[in-house]
């Protein structure tokens, strides 16, 4: 895999490439595509590419987007992902989840966005979140979705 990590963030308390790499190549499995960009952002940026390309105009966690090559051009890179890191701090806490957890659902969750995956309806939500928990258990992680009370 092919992993370029951009910080454009102000965080100082961030995962370390290594950590973005394998959470990555976890979720890529038997993609043939393995170029990928991660853009690590704050708000103001997350919240304009939120607004721009999905018309929602506040920060988000991640973003996927997928690249498609002109025809007949070869392609190697999956696409990229925008993770916002006061989105996913806030995040993390608010759920009392670790916050290598919730980086690690974060890129799991946009890796598979770029993979073709989809929330838009119970049924597909429901395929991508059970994937999601697969993949993260595989890491030792615990479900992302469970209830903490």
């Amino acid at each position: 895999m092919s992993l370029e990590l951009q910080l454009a963030s102000k965080a100082t308390d961030l995962p370390a490439k290594s950590d973005f790499e394998v959470w990555a190549e976890t979720a890529l499995e038997d993609e043939e595509r393995r170029g990928l960009v991660i853009r690590i952002v704050d708000e103001a940026e997350s919240r304009q590419l939120n607004r721009d390309y999905r018309g929602k105009d506040s920060p988000t966690n991640v973003l996927s987007f997928p690249f498609e090559a002109p025809p007949g051009v070869p392609n190697e890179h999956l696409g990229d992902l925008v993770i916002c890191a006061p989105v996913v701090k806030r995040e993390a806490k608010a759920q009392g989840k670790a916050e290598a957890h919730h980086w690690a659902h974060m890129v799991i969750h946009g890796v598979l966005h770029l993979r073709g995956h989809d929330h838009q309806d119970d049924a597909e939500a429901q395929i991508m979140e059970d994937l999601e928990r697969q993949l993260l258990a595989g890491l030792g992680l615990p479900d992302p979705y469970l209830e903490i009370l």
